[in-house]
């Protein structure tokens, strides 16, 4: 597990919100751009496993900074370091100042980060050399190589060239490019979230999560858009969906998972689960897994959400492969 220190910012926020449990990170949530949760799902989902000793480093280092916050506030960054030179010691103190302070100030072309290197081609390439070279010069190196490999040319080696004799441009000029491409950008940035809509995305995204991850992130935003959660969900094949296979594919299904896993995810599951499945087994292989069950007692819930979680992948590595095909969002229609 890596350390606090060696984690990206939007790591340490995630296991912060996980560290504050799903009410607190939920109102946190409500807060901020839709941009900014899907990042902070995204990086939450790709959590298994917070150490102790991290989520201790995230806590202090979280706190470390809200503290500076309140004596920046009300002094200014002398008097912030100052204070926390008598507190923590010089050292301890610059980090935390360099942090914060580095954290205020906004890159030009911030936005143009988080746009599809493609839409913004799109409004660069009919523009002068030169200016393609000042947004290029500040986009992330991907979006400024795929940009640059779609010029024409001739337009390449120029753009290429002004790139590295560019120096110090004046921050009015900056400023001025920054904001006609931004208003450039935002309509279509606008139409392409309208008609996409995001859910796909997530989809997708859940659909390659555990169980566990999965469930948790689908109650936190239930909280706050029940109708959304409604429509993902139509979207995703979960463990209970099983009874809306036929029974050829059922019968796939049960041939190819483990005995033990489909036990456990039997345990927890409700009774139409239970009848769809057994009646699809040979009578002696019922009674064999009812015998079994009972066997094993009471289960951890974490065990069966990962048992189903396997059984679920299995599943939607069939439909993958055309062995068995699966009904989505209520529809008449198969894909």
């Amino acid at each position: 597990m890596a350390t606090a220190l060696k984690l990206s910012g939007k790591q340490k926020a995630a296991i912060l919100l996980i560290s504050m449990g799903k009410e607190a990170s939920s109102k946190i949530f409500s807060y901020l751009p839709d941009e900014e949760i899907e990042q902070l799902t995204l990086a939450i989902a790709n959590i298994h496993k917070v150490d102790a000793k991290e989520k201790e480093e995230v806590l202090k280092e979280f706190h470390e900074m809200c503290i500076a916050q309140d004596y920046l506030a009300m002094g200014g960054i002398t008097y912030a370091q100052d204070v926390l030179e008598s507190a923590l010691g010089k050292d301890k103190a610059v980090q935390i100042i360099q942090r914060l302070t580095s954290q205020l100030q906004v890159k030009p072309f911030d936005f143009a980060r988080r746009v599809d290197a493609t839409q913004i081609y799109n409004f660069l390439q009919n523009e002068h050399p030169q200016t393609i070279a000042l947004v290029l010069a500040h986009l992330e190196p991907l979006q400024s190589s795929f940009i640059l490999s779609s010029l024409n040319e001739e337009l390449q080696s120029d753009v290429a060239r002004r790139i590295a004799l560019l120096e110090q441009t004046s921050p009015e000029v900056i400023k001025e490019v920054e904001n006609i491409l931004e208003q450039k950008l935002a309509t279509t940035i606008h139409q392409d979230y309208s008609v996409v809509g995001g859910i796909e995305s997530i989809v997708n995204i859940l659909n390659g999560v555990d169980r566990s991850t999965e469930k948790s992130i689908l109650e936190s935003l239930e909280m706050k858009d029940q109708a959304l959660v409604e429509e993902i969900k139509k979207r995703m094949f979960v463990f209970e969906d099983i009874i809306t296979l036929d029974r050829r594919a059922i019968q796939r299904v049960i041939q190819e998972v483990e005995n033990q896993d489909l036990m456990l995810a039997l345990k927890a599951s409700s009774p139409e689960v239970k009848k769809i499945i057994f009646e699809n087994m040979s009578s002696r292989m019922v009674q064999t897994f009812e015998e079994e069950m009972q066997y094993l007692g009471p289960v951890r819930v974490k065990d069966v959400e990962e048992a189903q979680g396997r059984i679920v992948s299995i599943i939607r590595r069939l439909e993958d492969s055309g062995e068995l095909v699966i009904a989505r969002g209520g529809s008449d229609v198969l894909f």
